[in-house]
């Protein structure tokens, strides 16, 4: 098919991801997202007991683990409208925020920095001058002319062994590339210091969680956390306040390095501020839940319609009808059987795997194994965008206090650094964050908050083991007949809910709506976009064969793996070329 460059797999990402887009003239005009690996976890839960659900559902991801087995056990206890101890909602809300600052790092660093640095450009590099640099925007302890030059001279060696090892095959010397040598090499060596900040936000997850990946300590009614601060056994003051020190350390890193960056490279790549938009219909939901019944929390939740902040409207509770009656999925352009539009606890899960015919997305029939959920607006059914945009958006517009605090000081330091550039900063305003770079800065944002409230919900915990209270566990009752139930959690990629139809005690149906379905969903049957294709189109392409900036938008998401890239020639549709990227 002519006029199609297809990236297949997307790498740098958790999963099989094929991405087709139609360029024209410099610009793409057409764009489809398939996703081409399926689990069938739903099917595996149908008949087995409700309590081991969570174990199952985090084999769904091998990185987003912890965020099912949270959605999943509190699907069981809304169905069971079951309150969880105090203590166990602190330990649940430690390990969502350490999970989500693992998550947040790791993203921008390590799986998209490098569509926006050149690494063997940091070679040319004046480690003094990087050092002036990067003292003029950030204030990071680990900076520092002597730091910087033994990164380029590791970098050095790599280059001159011939094996780059992990910034080996990309778009190096790209047009599209524009950073200075100095930056590249500011943030190749912000990419090697991310990788120990990370592993500090993992630490405390395995303390808290029994392990990582796949944590171990979650209950339906609570977690098997024993908490007692005289026992060595347990959850003991000893292993509390050394957690606090990895958050304080993770904080520090979040505040100091990650978001200066990400605020120099929106600078550096201020045209892109325009692209990447896409679905402007944003869903979140609150979590860090700060009661027994799930009716408060410390981050909230809501919907915006066509990018309008005055639009939003709260999710208050885990038992909000708002976002329990509203969500459906379609599946007209997915490998299921039929053709419906149905809420998640009506849905059916059966595959029926029709391939592409000709090689290439046929937008009249199938073409991906995800199913495009929307959301109920007016009677009709729309696309919504999910994830850390959508979160920071809700949670400005309903006037959550930090989140409002850290937006506008970051904007604020995004027209200082565009000054020193030389650069205009109009335009530069809430609305900016709803495009590509947009996507990353409220990743960052979004950080630095739970970075904040990761130690409040520290602080919560040892304030009520210190009255005396170590209750963690109120063991669930299953009724007979029928109750169904939704859980949702706020994950480092968006909204993710978990749908379960429970009858006499064993699981009948269920159903996980995650945050990539929202964002990589194909089309609906009124033909509307899911994200990912939305926001690709009108993006420029520079090179149909290193379409580095279909990554670019792609990856601000966050897809939830890797090898190689196949490319298209436009013009006749053979292949061209195939290569490895990083």
């Amino acid at each position: 098919m002519a006029n199609r460059v297809v990236v297949d797999p997307i790498t740098r990402i958790e999963g099989h991801l094929r991405i087709e887009v139609v360029p024209k003239n410099g610009y793409i005009k057409n764009a489809f997202s398939s996703t081409q690996m399926w689990r069938g976890i739903e099917v595996i839960l149908q008949g087995r007991d409700p309590d081991d659900a969570w174990m199952f559902t985090q084999r769904i991801c091998g990185v987003c683990t912890t965020v099912h087995a949270i959605a999943s056990v509190r699907s069981v206890e809304n169905a069971l409208q079951l309150e969880i101890p105090y203590n166990a909602q602190m330990v649940r809300n430690l390990i969502i925020a350490a999970h989500a600052l693992h998550d947040h790092i790791v993203h921008f660093y390590h799986l998209s920095a490098l569509d926006w640095v050149d690494v063997v450009s940091a070679l040319k590099a004046d480690p003094h001058k990087a050092a002036k640099i990067a003292e003029s925007y950030q204030n990071w302890k680990l900076n520092g002319a002597p730091i910087f030059k033994a990164v380029q001279d590791k970098l050095k060696k790599f280059v001159e062994s011939g094996q780059l090892g992990p910034f080996a095959n990309g778009y190096w010397g790209h047009p599209a590339m524009k950073l200075p040598p100095e930056v590249n090499l500011i943030a190749v060596t912000h990419y090697l210091q991310a990788l120990d900040y990370q592993r500090k936000a993992d630490q405390a997850i395995a303390i808290l969680g029994g392990k990582n990946p796949h944590i171990q300590n979650l209950a339906v009614g609570g977690v098997s956390t024993a908490i007692n601060p005289d026992n060595e056994a347990t959850l003991n003051m000893e292993r509390l306040y050394y957690i606090k020190q990895l958050l304080e350390e993770v904080r520090e890193f979040v505040h100091n390095c990650y978001v200066p960056d990400v605020i120099a490279i929106a600078a550096f790549y201020k045209e892109w501020l325009k692209y990447g938009r896409g679905v402007d219909n944003y869903l979140a939901v609150p979590d860090l839940p700060q009661d027994t019944k799930g009716e408060t929390f410390d981050i909230y939740g809501g919907t915006i319609f066509g990018g309008d902040l005055s639009t939003v409207k709260p999710i208050r509770s885990f038992n909000d009808p708002y976002f329990r009656d509203n969500v459906v999925e379609n599946i007209t352009h997915s490998w299921y059987r039929g053709d419906w539009t149905r809420h998640p606890w009506d849905e059916e899960t059966v595959p029926n795997y029709t391939g592409m015919p000709g090689g290439y997305v046929n937008e009249n029939g199938k073409y991906s194994w995800t199913k495009a959920p929307r959301f109920k607006k007016d009677g009709t059914h729309v696309p919504m965008q999910v994830g850390p945009l959508a979160q920071i958006l809700v949670s400005y517009a309903l006037g959550h206090k930090l989140t409002r605090k850290y937006v506008d000081s970051a904007l604020e330091q995004l027209k200082s650094v565009l000054s020193l550039l030389g650069e205009s900063s109009d335009g530069v305003d809430i609305n900016a964050l709803q495009s590509t770079p947009g996507r990353h800065l409220a990743r960052a944002l979004r950080a630095q908050v739970l970075s904040d409230l990761a130690l409040k919900q520290w602080e919560q915990l040892v304030d009520n083991v210190g009255r005396g209270d170590l209750e963690i566990y109120n063991p669930p009752s299953y009724p007979a007949g029928e109750v169904k139930g939704v859980g949702f959690h706020e994950a480092p990629r968006g909204t993710l809910s978990h749908w379960v139809v429970i009858e006499n005690g064993k699981i009948k149906n269920y159903q996980a709506v995650v945050p990539s379905t929202w964002n990589s969903s194909p089309m609906d049957d009124k033909g509307q976009h899911g994200p990912y294709e939305a926001s690709l189109i009108g993006n420029p392409i520079a090179e149909p064969e290193k379409p580095l900036e279909v990554l670019r938008t792609v990856h601000s998401f966050d897809p939830c793996i890797a090898c190689a890239v196949h490319m298209v020639d436009p013009e006749d549709g053979s292949e061209i070329t195939k290569v490895k990227v990083l």
